[in-house]
C-alpha cells in the first residue's frame, strides 16, 4: 500500500528538466495527481525542490515565500540573451584588469534591497503573456524593475582570469540569480552570465542534504524501502512559525472554524500559527487575531482546517 499520500517530498532536482517535469515524475512515482511545488528552478539549475503532496498542497503558500540559499558560478566577459550560459551570446568583452577586489565590492553593493529587472526569458507575465513567449517572438520584454532582498552575496574563492567564479547567495523569494549575475557583470564593466546554480536551502527548515533525486526515490520505491529523510509525513511537516497544542474542547472549535484562546504563541497579531492536537496531529493553520497581556496567550482564528 502506498503510504506517501499526504506530506512533503524533498527532491534534489537534476539539470535538463523543468520543475513541472519533476512534479510529473513524482505523480507517476507516488501514484497521485495532487502534487505541487514550492518555488521553481530553471531547467539548467539543480538542487532542493519541495513538492507538496495531497493535503500538504494547501501549505504551498506558507512555504513558497521562504528565503532561499544558492551556490553557483558566474562567468565574466560574456553577455547572453537569457543571462546564463545556455543562451545566445550577445556580446563578449575583455576581462583584462578585472580584479577580485572589484568583484567583491560590486557583490557587496547588491546586499540589502535593490531594484532588479527580471530576465527576458522567464515565466513572469505581462498582459497574460509570459516574458519568454515575447522573447521567442522577438518582441521586447518590459523593463519593469521590482524590489528584491539580498541577505548575502559572496565569492567562495578568489577570482582567477579565465575561470568561473563560485559564489553563495542568500536571498528572498522571487529573486532571479540570472539577473543578479547579469547585473554584476554590468557593475564590473565586463559583462557576466550565470554558469551554474544549485539551491541548497529553503528557509531555516529544509536543506538539500535531506533530499534525494527522483531516480534514487524510484529505486527505493521499487525495493519497497522507506524514502528516508526525503519524505515528511503530513503531521511532521515543520512550518516557519510557532506551533501550539489544542485541548479537546479547542479541537472541536478549530474544526468548526471558531476562534480559540491558546498559550505558547510566539510573534505578534497577524502572524501564522500551526495548531496540533495532544497526539501531535496537524489540525489547522490559524492567524493570531489578538494578543492578551504581556505573556504568550492569544486568540487564534483557524484559516486552513484539515479536518
Amino acid at each position: 500500500m502506498n503510504t506517501f499520500t499526504n506530506g512533503l517530498l524533498l527532491v534534489d532536482k537534476q539539470t535538463g528538466c523543468t520543475s513541472h517535469d519533476v512534479v510529473m515524475q513524482a505523480r507517476r512515482l507516488l501514484g497521485t495527481r495532487k502534487i505541487g511545488h514550492c518555488g521553481t528552478l530553471d531547467p539548467d539549475a539543480t538542487g532542493l525542490l519541495i513538492l507538496t503532496v495531497g493535503r500538504a498542497t494547501r501549505l504551498t503558500r506558507f512555504l513558497i515565500k521562504a528565503p532561499k540559499v544558492y551556490e553557483g558560478t558566474v562567468r565574466f566577459g560574456i553577455r547572453t540573451d537569457t543571462y546564463d550560459i545556455s543562451g545566445e551570446v550577445a556580446e563578449e568583452q575583455s576581462t583584462e584588469g578585472l580584479t577580485h577586489d572589484a568583484i567583491r565590492r560590486a557583490m557587496g553593493a547588491f546586499v540589502g534591497t535593490y531594484m532588479q529587472t527580471p530576465p527576458p526569458y522567464c515565466a513572469k507575465k505581462v498582459g497574460g503573456v509570459k516574458y519568454y513567449e515575447l522573447a521567442r517572438r522577438g518582441e521586447a520584454t518590459p523593463d519593469e524593475k521590482k524590489p528584491v532582498d539580498i541577505y548575502s552575496y559572496e565569492a567562495l574563492a578568489s577570482y582567477e582570469p579565465g575561470t568561473d567564479l563560485p559564489f553563495r547567495l542568500s536571498c528572498a523569494s522571487g529573486t532571479y540569480a540570472r539577473s543578479l549575475a547579469h547585473e554584476l557583470g554590468q557593475a564590473v564593466g565586463t559583462g557576466a552570465a550565470l554558469a551554474s546554480l544549485r539551491r541548497t536551502q529553503i528557509g531555516n527548515l529544509y536543506d538539500l542534504e535531506t533530499a534525494a533525486t527522483i531516480e534514487t526515490l524510484r529505486d527505493r520505491m521499487d525495493a519497497e524501502e522507506d524514502l528516508g529523510s526525503a519524505w515528511l509525513p503530513f503531521d511532521a511537516i515543520p512550518l516557519p512559525f510557532s506551533e501550539v497544542t489544542a485541548d479537546a474542547q479547542q479541537e472541536r472549535r478549530i474544526e468548526n472554524g471558531q476562534t480559540v484562546l491558546v498559550r505558547g504563541i510566539e510573534g505578534k497579531e497577524g502572524d501564522w500559527v500551526k495548531l496540533i492536537d495532544r497526539r501531535h496531529r496537524f489540525i489547522a493553520v490559524g492567524a493570531v487575531v489578538e494578543r492578551i497581556g504581556a505573556g504568550n496567550v492569544g486568540i487564534v482564528q483557524p484559516k486552513v482546517v484539515f479536518r
